[in-house]
């Protein structure tokens, strides 16, 4: 393999192990919001903030917690085929299907970005009333959850985009790595 192809897959799998190990103390900052959750239910004026914010910490867990998962191979397997075939057939299966992912990550992250622009308030102007057909962007408000507390929602947006960027850079390492074992190399 190329020395450039090398260094990326070493890169990326560098990147998503610091990552992920980063993402699983989210759960305790999950289990310290839970817990304040029901202290403060308990013996106080309820909070409104727990709810939503255990939903934000959740989605940075398995967001941010994907990559590292794919990188450890620790995602779910139907094994019924796959176990009883060689090294080599199984860089096979997993290159063909990695393709399929690559397609899915590209929709997400195209929608994540989008998502993401709209939560900063980036409008595109009318493509009809533009001058030549070019469209300019318009900045708005930042978007906020419509609940009590109110949160921006461009942070968690961030996150999920950073989260499927990742995976996509995770899952080309794999078809990288994939790539290498049908030829009998290593990386």
């Amino acid at each position: 393999m190329p020395r450039f192809v090398i260094g990326f897959v070493r890169l990326v799998d560098r990147l998503n192990y610091g990552v992920g190990r980063f993402a699983m103390y989210l759960l305790f900052v999950l289990m310290a919001v839970l817990m304040w959750s029901s202290i403060s239910k308990a013996f106080f004026t309820p909070s409104l903030w727990t709810l939503e914010m255990a939903q934000f910490v959740m989605v940075a867990y398995y967001i941010l917690g994907g990559p590292y998962a794919m990188q450890n191979e620790a995602h779910v397997r139907m094994d019924l085929f796959y176990a009883k075939q060689t090294p080599v057939r199984r860089a096979w299966w997993d290159g063909f299907t990695v393709f399929a992912l690559i397609f899915y990550l590209g929709v997400m992250i195209w929608g994540a970005a989008e998502s993401f622009g709209y939560s900063l308030g980036i409008r595109w102007t009318d493509p009809d009333t533009s001058f030549l057909g070019w469209s300019w962007p318009q900045i708005g408000r930042l978007e906020r959850s419509p609940t009590a507390w109110r949160p921006y929602l461009w942070p968690i947006k961030l996150v999920m985009l950073t989260g499927f960027i990742l995976m996509l850079l995770q899952a080309l390492s794999a078809l990288a790595k994939d790539i290498a074992t049908i030829r009998g190399e290593t990386i």
